[in-house]
Protein backbone atom coordinates (compact mmCIF):
# COMPACT_ATOMS: atom_id res chain seq x y z
CA UNK A 1 0.00 0.00 0.00
CA UNK A 2 1.31 3.80 -0.87
CA UNK A 3 2.40 6.01 2.16
CA UNK A 4 -0.20 8.38 0.53
CA UNK A 5 -3.26 6.46 0.76
CA UNK A 6 -2.80 5.99 4.61
CA UNK A 7 -5.01 8.94 5.71
CA UNK A 8 -7.46 8.20 2.67
CA UNK A 9 -6.41 11.29 0.38
CA UNK A 10 -5.48 11.26 -3.26
CA UNK A 11 -1.81 11.52 -4.08
CA UNK A 12 -2.12 15.32 -4.56
CA UNK A 13 -4.07 15.93 -1.55
CA UNK A 14 -1.65 14.04 0.47
CA UNK A 15 1.15 16.16 -0.63
CA UNK A 16 -0.76 19.32 0.53
CA UNK A 17 -1.09 17.47 3.76
CA UNK A 18 2.74 16.40 4.14
CA UNK A 19 3.69 20.45 3.29
CA UNK A 20 1.45 22.11 6.30
CA UNK A 21 2.79 18.76 8.43
CA UNK A 22 6.12 20.62 7.75
CA UNK A 23 5.15 23.83 8.06
CA UNK A 24 3.64 23.10 11.27
CA UNK A 25 6.51 21.01 12.78
CA UNK A 26 8.65 24.53 11.82
CA UNK A 27 6.26 26.63 13.96
CA UNK A 28 6.80 23.93 16.53
CA UNK A 29 10.42 23.77 16.49
CA UNK A 30 10.00 27.31 17.07
CA UNK A 31 8.24 27.28 19.81
CA UNK A 32 9.86 24.66 21.35
CA UNK A 33 13.21 26.55 21.02
CA UNK A 34 11.92 29.56 22.58
CA UNK A 35 10.75 27.39 25.97
CA UNK A 36 14.16 25.87 26.04
CA UNK A 37 15.20 29.06 26.00
CA UNK A 38 13.29 30.63 28.70
CA UNK A 39 14.59 28.16 31.56
CA UNK A 40 18.27 28.74 29.82
CA UNK A 41 17.92 32.30 30.41
CA UNK A 42 16.42 31.71 34.18
CA UNK A 43 19.45 29.53 34.95
CA UNK A 44 22.07 32.21 33.44
CA UNK A 45 20.30 34.51 34.99
CA UNK A 46 18.96 33.97 38.64
CA UNK A 47 21.10 30.36 39.34
CA UNK A 48 24.39 32.38 39.83
CA UNK A 49 24.17 31.15 43.61
CA UNK A 50 24.36 27.52 45.52
CA UNK A 51 21.57 28.31 47.77
CA UNK A 52 18.26 29.93 48.02
CA UNK A 53 15.46 30.61 49.97
CA UNK A 54 12.04 29.15 49.52
CA UNK A 55 10.59 32.08 48.80
CA UNK A 56 13.29 32.98 46.53
CA UNK A 57 12.86 29.47 44.49
CA UNK A 58 9.13 30.52 44.35
CA UNK A 59 9.60 33.72 42.80
CA UNK A 60 12.09 32.22 39.93
CA UNK A 61 9.44 29.46 39.04
CA UNK A 62 6.24 31.95 39.40
CA UNK A 63 8.47 34.35 36.94
CA UNK A 64 9.53 31.19 34.66
CA UNK A 65 5.40 29.69 34.32
CA UNK A 66 4.55 33.14 33.15
CA UNK A 67 6.63 33.33 30.63
CA UNK A 68 6.20 30.04 29.56
CA UNK A 69 2.42 30.29 29.66
CA UNK A 70 2.95 33.06 27.42
CA UNK A 71 4.45 32.02 24.83
CA UNK A 72 2.43 28.29 24.85
CA UNK A 73 -1.04 30.96 24.51
CA UNK A 74 0.65 32.64 21.65
CA UNK A 75 1.75 29.43 19.97
CA UNK A 76 -1.53 28.02 20.46
CA UNK A 77 -3.80 31.22 19.45
CA UNK A 78 -1.17 31.57 16.33
CA UNK A 79 -2.10 28.51 15.47
CA UNK A 80 -5.74 28.59 15.29
CA UNK A 81 -5.62 31.68 13.54
CA UNK A 82 -3.45 29.95 10.79
CA UNK A 83 -5.29 26.78 10.86
CA UNK A 84 -8.39 29.35 9.85
CA UNK A 85 -6.74 30.85 7.54
CA UNK A 86 -6.07 27.53 6.02
CA UNK A 87 -9.47 26.84 5.79
CA UNK A 88 -10.63 29.84 4.45
CA UNK A 89 -8.25 29.31 1.21
CA UNK A 90 -9.90 25.46 0.82
CA UNK A 91 -13.43 26.83 1.37
CA UNK A 92 -12.93 29.93 -1.25
CA UNK A 93 -11.56 27.66 -3.86
CA UNK A 94 -14.93 25.25 -3.00
CA UNK A 95 -16.96 28.09 -3.18
CA UNK A 96 -15.88 29.09 -6.72
CA UNK A 97 -16.92 25.83 -7.78
CA UNK A 98 -20.10 26.60 -6.07
CA UNK A 99 -19.33 23.74 -3.32
CA UNK A 100 -20.40 23.56 -0.35
CA UNK A 101 -17.99 21.46 1.96
CA UNK A 102 -18.62 20.59 5.44
CA UNK A 103 -16.64 19.28 8.93
CA UNK A 104 -16.91 17.48 11.50
CA UNK A 105 -15.57 18.78 14.96
CA UNK A 106 -16.06 16.07 16.66
CA UNK A 107 -13.67 14.00 14.82
CA UNK A 108 -10.61 16.24 15.91
CA UNK A 109 -11.04 14.87 18.99
CA UNK A 110 -11.23 11.29 17.85
CA UNK A 111 -7.88 9.31 19.13
CA UNK A 112 -8.11 6.69 16.81
CA UNK A 113 -7.14 9.59 14.16
CA UNK A 114 -4.89 11.20 15.68
CA UNK A 115 -2.57 8.26 16.18
CA UNK A 116 -3.15 7.44 12.91
CA UNK A 117 -2.00 11.15 12.13
CA UNK A 118 1.13 10.69 14.29
CA UNK A 119 1.87 7.41 12.84
CA UNK A 120 1.64 9.61 9.11
CA UNK A 121 4.17 11.74 10.73
CA UNK A 122 6.45 9.98 12.23
CA UNK A 123 6.66 7.70 8.87
CA UNK A 124 7.36 11.04 6.56
CA UNK A 125 9.23 12.96 8.85
CA UNK A 126 10.88 10.68 11.85
CA UNK A 127 12.08 7.04 10.32
CA UNK A 128 12.59 7.88 6.59
CA UNK A 129 14.60 11.10 7.11
CA UNK A 130 13.44 12.45 4.15
CA UNK A 131 14.81 15.56 2.99
CA UNK A 132 11.98 18.20 1.78
CA UNK A 133 11.22 17.74 -1.89
CA UNK A 134 11.55 21.43 -3.17
CA UNK A 135 8.73 20.69 -5.64
CA UNK A 136 6.48 20.06 -2.49
CA UNK A 137 7.97 22.63 -0.47
CA UNK A 138 6.73 25.40 -2.71
CA UNK A 139 2.90 24.20 -3.92
CA UNK A 140 0.14 26.90 -4.58
CA UNK A 141 -3.30 26.80 -4.45
CA UNK A 142 -5.19 26.97 -7.73
CA UNK A 143 -5.73 30.76 -8.39
CA UNK A 144 -9.01 31.24 -7.46
CA UNK A 145 -10.08 33.47 -10.23
CA UNK A 146 -7.87 31.76 -13.22
CA UNK A 147 -8.62 28.22 -14.98
CA UNK A 148 -11.43 26.13 -13.20
CA UNK A 149 -13.06 28.76 -12.12
CA UNK A 150 -13.34 30.45 -15.97
CA UNK A 151 -14.13 26.97 -17.12
CA UNK A 152 -17.04 26.13 -14.64
CA UNK A 153 -18.48 29.74 -15.44
CA UNK A 154 -18.59 29.06 -18.78
CA UNK A 155 -19.84 25.33 -18.86
CA UNK A 156 -22.72 26.90 -16.25
CA UNK A 157 -23.20 29.72 -18.86
CA UNK A 158 -23.66 26.87 -21.48
CA UNK A 159 -25.85 24.65 -19.50
CA UNK A 160 -28.16 27.78 -18.98
CA UNK A 161 -28.54 28.38 -22.50
CA UNK A 162 -29.05 24.69 -23.14
CA UNK A 163 -31.75 24.68 -20.60
CA UNK A 164 -33.72 27.53 -22.21
CA UNK A 165 -33.36 26.28 -25.67
CA UNK A 166 -35.19 23.08 -24.05
CA UNK A 167 -37.48 25.11 -22.77
CA UNK A 168 -38.34 26.85 -25.79
CA UNK A 169 -38.44 23.63 -27.48
CA UNK A 170 -41.06 21.84 -25.15
CA UNK A 171 -42.62 24.65 -25.29
CA UNK A 172 -42.92 24.38 -29.54
CA UNK A 173 -43.14 20.96 -29.39
CA UNK A 174 -45.99 21.23 -26.89
CA UNK A 175 -47.77 23.89 -29.40
CA UNK A 176 -47.27 21.39 -32.27
CA UNK A 177 -48.68 18.63 -30.55
CA UNK A 178 -52.06 20.79 -29.19
CA UNK A 179 -52.12 21.89 -33.45
CA UNK A 180 -52.46 18.84 -34.26
CA UNK A 181 -54.75 17.16 -31.88
CA UNK A 182 -56.69 19.87 -33.40
CA UNK A 183 -56.49 19.04 -36.54
CA UNK A 184 -56.74 15.49 -36.13
CA UNK A 185 -60.23 16.51 -34.56
CA UNK A 186 -60.92 18.82 -37.35
CA UNK A 187 -60.31 15.62 -40.24
CA UNK A 188 -62.06 13.25 -38.26
CA UNK A 189 -65.35 16.14 -38.05
CA UNK A 190 -64.45 16.12 -41.99
CA UNK A 191 -64.91 12.31 -42.25
CA UNK A 192 -67.68 12.01 -40.61
CA UNK A 193 -69.58 14.40 -43.04
CA UNK A 194 -67.85 13.32 -45.96
CA UNK A 195 -69.40 9.53 -45.00
CA UNK A 196 -73.02 11.52 -44.11
CA UNK A 197 -72.96 12.59 -47.61
CA UNK A 198 -72.28 9.44 -49.35
CA UNK A 199 -74.57 7.59 -47.49
CA UNK A 200 -77.19 9.93 -48.42
CA UNK A 201 -76.18 10.67 -52.17
CA UNK A 202 -75.98 14.43 -50.96
CA UNK A 203 -76.52 16.49 -54.25
CA UNK A 204 -76.03 20.17 -52.93
CA UNK A 205 -78.19 22.01 -55.67
CA UNK A 206 -80.93 19.57 -55.60
CA UNK A 207 -80.58 19.77 -51.07
CA UNK A 208 -80.92 23.98 -51.54
CA UNK A 209 -83.91 24.11 -53.87
CA UNK A 210 -85.48 21.61 -51.42
CA UNK A 211 -84.37 23.90 -48.67
CA UNK A 212 -85.91 26.81 -50.44
CA UNK A 213 -88.79 25.21 -50.91
CA UNK A 214 -89.08 23.94 -47.85
CA UNK A 215 -89.27 26.87 -46.85
CA UNK A 216 -91.77 28.26 -48.82
CA UNK A 217 -94.07 26.08 -47.57
CA UNK A 218 -93.29 25.96 -44.06
CA UNK A 219 -93.75 30.11 -44.12
CA UNK A 220 -97.37 29.99 -46.05
CA UNK A 221 -98.50 26.93 -43.67
CA UNK A 222 -97.27 29.22 -41.04
CA UNK A 223 -98.93 31.85 -41.89
CA UNK A 224 -102.30 30.09 -43.34
CA UNK A 225 -102.13 28.72 -39.82
CA UNK A 226 -101.56 31.91 -37.74
CA UNK A 227 -104.87 33.34 -39.93
CA UNK A 228 -106.83 30.25 -39.24
CA UNK A 229 -105.93 30.62 -35.48
CA UNK A 230 -106.80 34.12 -35.51
CA UNK A 231 -110.63 32.81 -37.09
CA UNK A 232 -110.53 30.24 -34.77
CA UNK A 233 -110.19 32.52 -32.05
CA UNK A 234 -112.50 35.18 -32.98
CA UNK A 235 -115.16 32.18 -33.77
CA UNK A 236 -114.07 30.57 -30.29
CA UNK A 237 -114.63 33.97 -28.59
CA UNK A 238 -117.99 34.39 -30.14
CA UNK A 239 -119.43 31.17 -29.96
CA UNK A 240 -118.18 31.48 -26.17
CA UNK A 241 -119.93 34.69 -25.91
CA UNK A 242 -123.08 32.48 -27.19
CA UNK A 243 -122.98 29.50 -25.13
CA UNK A 244 -122.76 31.79 -22.58
CA UNK A 245 -126.11 33.52 -23.06
CA UNK A 246 -127.73 30.17 -24.15
CA UNK A 247 -126.62 28.86 -21.16
CA UNK A 248 -128.65 31.12 -18.79
CA UNK A 249 -131.51 31.53 -20.95
CA UNK A 250 -131.53 27.55 -20.32
CA UNK A 251 -131.01 27.77 -16.67
CA UNK A 252 -134.38 30.10 -16.61
CA UNK A 253 -136.11 28.49 -18.81
CA UNK A 254 -135.28 25.09 -16.30
CA UNK A 255 -136.43 27.35 -12.98
CA UNK A 256 -139.75 28.08 -14.78
CA UNK A 257 -139.99 24.27 -15.75
CA UNK A 258 -139.07 23.25 -12.28
CA UNK A 259 -141.78 26.01 -10.64
CA UNK A 260 -144.61 25.44 -13.27
CA UNK A 261 -144.09 21.41 -12.67
CA UNK A 262 -144.38 21.80 -9.27
CA UNK A 263 -147.53 24.13 -9.18
CA UNK A 264 -148.95 21.96 -11.81
CA UNK A 265 -148.16 18.60 -9.30
CA UNK A 266 -149.86 21.03 -6.68
CA UNK A 267 -152.78 21.35 -8.76
CA UNK A 268 -153.21 17.50 -9.41
CA UNK A 269 -155.69 15.38 -7.63
CA UNK A 270 -153.51 12.89 -6.29
CA UNK A 271 -151.00 15.52 -4.69
CA UNK A 272 -154.30 16.95 -2.80
CA UNK A 273 -155.89 13.50 -2.14
CA UNK A 274 -151.74 12.95 -0.37
CA UNK A 275 -151.51 16.25 1.21
CA UNK A 276 -155.16 15.03 3.38
CA UNK A 277 -153.95 11.61 3.86
CA UNK A 278 -150.49 12.79 5.49
CA UNK A 279 -152.83 15.69 7.28
CA UNK A 280 -154.43 12.93 8.81
CA UNK A 281 -151.75 10.50 9.93
CA UNK A 282 -150.18 13.28 11.31
CA UNK A 283 -153.38 14.22 13.88
CA UNK A 284 -153.53 10.75 14.22
CA UNK A 285 -149.86 10.57 15.40
CA UNK A 286 -150.42 13.33 17.53
CA UNK A 287 -153.24 11.46 19.49
CA UNK A 288 -151.08 8.72 19.74
CA UNK A 289 -148.39 10.65 21.46
CA UNK A 290 -151.59 11.79 23.98
CA UNK A 291 -152.93 8.23 25.13
CA UNK A 292 -148.94 6.84 25.74
CA UNK A 293 -147.78 9.87 27.85
CA UNK A 294 -151.03 9.17 30.14
CA UNK A 295 -149.26 5.36 30.86
CA UNK A 296 -145.73 6.83 31.15
CA UNK A 297 -144.60 7.20 34.74
CA UNK A 298 -143.67 10.42 36.51
CA UNK A 299 -140.26 11.10 37.89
Amino acid sequence: MPAWAELGLNEHHQNEVINYMRFARSKRGLRLKTVDSCFQDLKDSRLVEETFTIDEVSDMLDGLQTVVHSEVESELINTAYTNVLLLRQIFSQAEKWYLKLQTDISELENRNLLEQVAEFEKAEFVSSNKKPNPEQVKPKLTPLHEGGSDLLHKEIARLQEENEKLKTRLKTIEMQATSALDEKSKLEKALRDIQIVQDQKFDPTQDINELENTVAALKCQFEKTLNDSSANQKSLEDNLVTTKHELLKVQDQLTMAEKELEKKFQQTSAYRNMKEILTKKNEQIKELRKKLSKYEPDD
